[in-house]
């Protein structure tokens, strides 16, 4: 699994013309899913996640977690976090997973993160067209890869 997390003042996501989830005060995290991810690795990503100390405390140092600061967050799946761009200007997808993988796992992963969290989590529309609004905090964008844990 592949995740770009942002902290954000406020993120919100529309499918279709609907809106769908919005945060204020929190993380914005896209997802990426490919054919060897599974409960090991949401697991993994769901506690770095809510673990990471990248909001600020009274000082201005970045050392509390979106738990520490009550904040949301809003999951999106996003399939071309997983793509190859080795050869040609046109990327490569094929490392993604299809829907019938990758939907029941996304699914894990916003239930995991909920419980982490202590709270429900926000989310997109899984395999839609989709719109998403944030502004980025400061600005800070954290990427992490399931397969790079060491």
């Amino acid at each position: 699994m592949r995740a770009v997390i942002q902290r954000v003042s406020h993120a919100s996501v529309t499918a279709n013309g609907v809106p769908r989830g919005e945060v204020g005060l929190g993380l914005m995290v896209l997802l990426g899913i490919e054919d060897a991810d599974g409960a090991e690795d949401i697991s993994w990503l769901c506690r770095k996640i809510v673990g990471l100390r990248i909001f600020s405390d009274v000082e201005g140092v970045m050392n509390l977690s979106v738990v520490d600061v009550g904040g949301g967050i809003l999951l999106v799946s996003q399939f071309t976090l997983m793509a190859s761009t080795q050869k040609g200007n046109r990327p490569s997808y094929l490392r993604a997973s299809k829907p019938a993988l990758a939907e029941p796992l996304y699914e894990q992963m916003v239930q995991e993160l909920g419980r982490e969290l202590g709270k429900p989590v926000a989310t997109g529309l899984f395999g839609a067209d989709m719109q998403v609004s944030l502004v980025n905090d400061g600005p800070v964008t954290i990427w992490v890869d399931t397969k790079n844990r060491e």
